[in-house]
């Protein structure tokens, strides 16, 4: 009976010690994503937009190297160009990155973010559901297969999106977003917070405004001084 009651006493031991770690475990990654600009996953409404946080570390952006869908190498170039990127980090995975999948049957999803160029960076073929990947990505998708990619730029969570400016190859705006209209108004503040008078975000915020108001490319009010020669015709 006396060995019954130790042997029961050593369990409940190291029960309390499995939860005790498991406690500590937990802490420290709440912590670490804390330090990283962001809150808890579980405490937001699901498809609540997280706020943008600043960098930690290196702004610089890198270019992605990884596989295609089809399994073949493929490097994509996000630094060095005269437009912007927008890495979308997208994982099979991901239950909340659903309705992003979706979304992405829309060509019209970056509206709001004219001459951005999208991205999808799913995790390596390792990583993820090689038959559900292609069941989710719509033809004429740019999608790289990279966990190389996820740890360069430091992605805290999916999904996790990272506009990079490359004309200056640096990092405009960075964050976590359920769904794609709250992606583009996420950049947009961030590209708002930064405030550089001519900068590339500047133009961002004037040219989402102006596509907001219906003045887009070729739009007579962009043109004032045509307008006297047509008349006089």
């Amino acid at each position: 009976m006396t060995a019954v009651l130790i042997i029961e006493a050593l369990a409940i031991l190291l029960l309390a010690v499995l939860v005790i770690g498991l406690l500590r475990s937990h802490a420290d990654i709440m912590r670490s994503l804390h330090d990283l600009g962001v809150r808890d996953p579980s405490s937001a409404p699901m498809g609540a937009a997280l706020e943008p946080r600043p960098r930690v570390g290196n702004s610089e952006a890198s270019d992605l190297s990884g596989l295609s869908l089809a399994g073949s190498t493929v490097h994509i170039g996000v630094t060095g160009t005269k437009h912007s990127t927008m890495l979308a980090f997208l994982s099979t995975g991901c239950s909340s990155c659903l309705g992003l999948w979706e979304g992405l049957e829309s060509r019209d999803i970056l509206s709001d973010l004219p001459g951005v160029r999208l991205v999808v960076v799913s995790k390596s073929p390792e990583a993820e559901s090689q038959s559900r990947l292609e069941e989710l990505t719509p033809d004429g998708t740019t999608l790289i297969q990279s966990t190389e990619a996820w740890e360069s730029y430091g992605v805290p969570v999916s999904p996790y999106f990272v506009l990079v400016d490359g004309t200056n190859d640096a990092i405009v705006g960075e964050g976590s977003a359920g769904s794609w209209s709250q992606v583009t108004s996420l950049m947009s503040q961030a590209l708002a917070d930064a405030g550089r008078s001519g900068s590339r975000g500047d133009e961002f915020v004037a040219d989402a405004e102006l596509r907001r108001a219906g003045i887009g490319p070729g739009h007579p009010s962009l043109y004032p001084e045509s307008a006297p020669e047509e008349a006089e015709r």
